[in-house]
């Protein structure tokens, strides 16, 4: 191999030269919880959890166990942080961002409270069902904020794909 030919400084023929191994992202997944408001059957109501350990206001989610699919893991977590089953509709955008200096890729649906009562526990303390304008206000984060206007992007309700708790 000529000068020319020789791969640069710190790489290896078949490319650059292993490093430390990057850590795969945390896969997890959630729902934007909703139901018809009590108020007014035009209205949503959408569903947010108080996480103590974090003191935040957030939607219901959570890493996915291994093997496990995306969707069935944020049915599984609405129901263990919220007590509701949940009928999922369109899917929301993914969600990415460093969690712990990890990357965390975070799926969303859409997904109507179709039957159950919330029990607090040491992972989620409180629920509240607030209209959109108040669940953007009470959200921690914005990058939650944004989901609650990709929900309302498939508004009407018809356009949800799923049936809600009456």
């Amino acid at each position: 191999m000529s000068t020319e030919d020789a791969p640069p400084p710190g790489t290896s023929p078949g490319g650059p030269a292993p490093g430390p191994a990057t850590p795969a992202a945390v896969r997890a997944a959630g729902c934007v919880l909703w139901r018809r408001s009590a108020r007014t059957a035009a209205a949503l109501e959408l569903c947010l959890v108080h996480r103590p350990k974090y003191d935040d206001w957030s939607h219901p989610k959570g890493k996915l166990k291994r093997g496990e699919d995306p969707l069935a893991a944020a049915l599984r977590e609405v129901a263990e942080e919220t007590g509701y089953t949940a009928a999922p509709g369109a899917e929301l955008p993914t969600v990415r961002y460093l969690a712990d200096g990890r990357s965390k890729e975070v799926r969303y649906w859409a997904a109507a409270a179709t039957t159950g009562h919330f029990v607090p526990s040491d992972e989620v303390d409180r629920i509240l069902w607030l209209e959109p304008p108040a669940a953007r206000a009470r959200l921690t984060r914005s990058r939650d904020r944004d989901l609650v206007d990709a929900l309302l992007a498939t508004h009407p309700l018809g356009r949800l794909g799923t049936t809600p708790c009456p």
